[in-house]
């Protein structure tokens, strides 16, 4: 799976507008129209599930 085909982020974490655009300042990064702040967003990795015993 190639990034270009990866999900953009559906509303901003910070007031919930859905006028997201992608930042200059690099990879991940969005701009919030709604409230004016930028964050960014990064794949960490899968996570396991817990072992129930």
């Amino acid at each position: 799976m190639s990034t270009e085909s990866r999900a953009a982020p559906m509303y901003c974490p910070y007031c919930g507008e859905e006028d997201l655009r992608p930042s200059e300042e690099g990879h991940g990064t969005w701009e919030c129209r709604g409230c004016a702040r930028a964050f960014s967003v990064k794949f960490i990795g899968l996570v396991r599930k817990a072992v129930t015993r």
